[in-house]
């Protein structure tokens, strides 16, 4: 194998260089900067992304509150009744105590009132018995008295 010389145009080899060299750096600028505009998209996507994850968190914590103060006022709402039913019940006691109350002087009062009766009735037996003890008082001495005439004058 024989080496053949060919003549080249220097300029000419200068410019094919060139439009290589051109070539390679605008392939590689173009690479580079689909690179990096693909970068800045999954940056995006990623900053969306977090901004979803943190607005889903947000709302999950929303709406965890959200049950824990339905559980609240469910709660507050069942106190409420319970106070209600206690004040309510607590009146019913105190109704019950001033009934007890006043059935215990009722009866109180029907047991004086018996008394009373029977005592009128003792009263007015004891005023017939010293009415009777007098009149057989006055009977006997009339009597005894009439008697010692009697026996006088026979």
């Amino acid at each position: 194998m024989q080496c053949v010389v060919v003549p080249i145009d220097i300029c000419r080899l200068f410019m094919l260089i060139w439009r290589l060299d051109f070539l390679s750096r605008f392939t590689y600028l173009y690479r580079f900067q689909h690179t990096a505009t693909h970068c800045n998209t999954l940056q995006h996507i990623a900053t969306h992304c977090n901004t979803l994850q943190h607005t889903a968190t947000h709302v999950h914590t929303l709406q965890h509150t959200a049950t824990h103060c339905n559980s609240l006022q469910l709660t507050a709402t069942h106190c409420n009744t319970l106070q209600h039913t206690a004040t309510h019940c607590n009146t019913l006691q105190h109704t019950a105590t001033h009934c007890n109350t006043l059935q215990r002087i009722a009866t109180h009062c029907n047991a004086l009132q018996h008394a009373s009766t029977h005592c009128n009735t003792l009263q007015h037996t004891a005023t017939h018995c010293n009415t009777l003890q007098h009149t057989l008082h006055t009977h006997w001495r009339l009597h005894m008295h009439a008697r010692r005439w009697t026996h006088l004058y026979n």
